[in-house]
């Protein structure tokens, strides 16, 4: 028997409950878990809300780190024992034990402990996309980072500062700037309380950012644009003010032949060799200090609701965990 979070209809944190559930033997291509640590994102509190459409009745959760105790007839990469973490595949990470497909897999080093791999993974490989795919950031490269005190800025603005970048980061309330400065920040902006292209020309002896960071969305995509040196890049990487505007292409040569993207997670590790590999980068900055895996919150499994307010209403500093 194990215990699963499951949802019958979207809504509030009040539609998570927890049900017993027998344990089916995998298919052939799938294991079984025993999950140790479960990672809550902001993605989650998307989909229960009925933003992300998910399949109803179901669980939820893309993010966990276990050991596999059930192998199925044609699993060869994986056996029983085996330490393991996974981000995507199929929804259902928040329950004690689940089945879950191989080959999505990742082993897990014994350096990493299972708390650490669901604090990072799923917002590691995001961090690592991000500044290695999406915009090659490098010494000298000027970032702007907003949100950067949150989950994913945490991992963000230490790994943009080790590749050499200058880094900006901007906050949304003045309790956070010693927070963003001791993650490595050259220079931190409150939102609302400066205007935000200007300190940024100001910064960068106006020079403006190589590349924007923008999870923030309709509230700040106009000052993002603002904030670009001449062919620079925005990235659109959430809207937790809303969705950003349409913007006319036109727009984009006006402002300096800036390019604009929304990068998303699935595109960067649908390719097996691919999300192993940026996993095991991930890992790799893990074990040597560039990034240190801090969860704000341990709740326990059947406390999901509460994890979800607490996420949802900006009451964390920082990645959430389950624990079975």
């Amino acid at each position: 028997m194990a215990t699963a979070i499951r949802m019958t209809q979207t809504g509030g944190p009040e539609v998570l409950t927890p049900e017993t559930i027998e344990q089916p033997e995998p298919g052939p291509d799938e294991v079984w878990i025993e999950q140790e640590a479960i990672g809550v994102n902001y993605l989650d509190v998307t989909q229960r809300k009925g933003a992300v459409p998910i399949p109803l009745p179901g669980g939820l959760g893309l993010e966990g780190a276990g050991r596999v105790t059930t192998i199925g007839s044609a699993v060869t990469d994986f056996a029983v024992g085996d330490r393991v973490a996974y981000i995507l595949g199929p929804l259902g990470a928040y329950a004690s034990g689940r089945l879950y497909p191989a080959e999505r897999l990742v082993r897990l080093p014994d350096s990493i402990s299972f708390e650490d791999a669901a604090t990072v993974l799923f917002k590691g490989i995001t961090a690592q996309y991000l500044l290695k795919s999406t915009y090659p950031v490098g010494p000298g490269t000027v970032v702007l980072l907003y949100g950067v005190a949150g989950g994913l800025g945490q991992i963000m603005a230490p790994w943009a500062k080790h590749l050499g970048a200058f880094v900006i980061g901007v906050v949304s309330k003045e309790a956070s700037v010693e927070r963003a400065r001791s993650l490595g920040c050259d220079a931190v902006l409150v939102w609302g309380s400066c205007d935000l292209p200007k300190e940024v020309a100001a910064l960068t002896n106006g020079r403006k950012a190589d590349v924007v960071y923008d999870g923030i969305g309709r509230e700040t995509f106009g000052a993002s644009l603002d904030s670009l040196r001449p062919r620079g890049l925005l990235a659109s990487i959430g809207a937790s003010t809303g969705a950003p505007p349409p913007i006319e292409v036109g727009t984009l040569n006006a402002k300096g032949s800036l390019f604009l993207t929304r990068p998303g997670l699935a595109a960067h590790a649908t390719d097996l060799a691919e999300y192993r590999g940026r996993a095991e980068d991930v890992f790799s900055a893990v074990r040597s200090g560039i990034i240190r895996p801090l969860a704000w919150r341990t709740f326990a499994l059947a406390e999901a609701a509460a994890a979800h307010a607490a996420l949802e209403g900006g009451a964390s500093a920082g990645p959430i965990l389950l624990k079975p």
